[in-house]
């Protein structure tokens, strides 16, 4: 079971605090882009959504006639981006007090959707700010949650309990 923050060590306090705010922000932006990417599509601005996710792409570039089904596929991406973002913004809270495995839902949620992105999105060239920023964000949530829950643990097994017991 994971301690509570009032028995925590210091560093694994701050550093599972950290990764929550960090993935408060994270999640937070993400529904925004989630929300705004689904507003233009069902308004018809199909190439406005696109060139918010690749934005060094010219918006010239991109305005044409969309088939629906790209249409529909751009719109499931958007609740996946609103999606991720919730499920990271609910996890914030619970990461900050310490919870193991709320550590983990945000680091695989987050940390998969995430690399999609960096990989097609930032590798492939086509991201301008605040794209790459969230991709840093979301690995600096990653390690200070693990790294919160290493010295957690660590502190677990090495300081006695109130009954003088070690314990693992």
């Amino acid at each position: 079971m994971t301690q509570t923050p009032a028995r925590q060590t210091t560093p694994a306090r701050w550093l599972l605090r950290t990764s929550a705010v960090l993935w408060a922000i994270w999640g937070l932006v993400h529904i925004f882009a989630g929300v705004v990417t689904l507003k233009a599509i069902l308004a018809g601005n199909t190439a406005e959504a696109i060139q918010g996710i690749t934005s060094k792409v010219p918006l010239e570039e991109l305005v044409r006639d969309y088939h629906p089904a790209e249409s529909a596929i751009l719109s499931q991406h958007a609740l996946n981006l609103a999606w991720f973002g919730l499920v990271t913004t609910i996890a914030a809270p619970f990461v900050w007090r310490g919870r193991r495995a709320m550590v983990y839902v945000a680091v695989l949620v987050g940390g998969c959707a995430d690399l999609a992105y960096f990989i097609f999105i930032d590798l492939g060239g086509f991201a301008t700010p605040p794209g790459p920023q969230m991709t840093w964000i979301c690995a600096a949530a990653i390690v200070t949650g693990l790294l919160g829950l290493w010295f957690a643990r660590r502190s677990s097994t090495t300081q006695p309990r109130l009954g003088g017991e070690a314990h693992a």
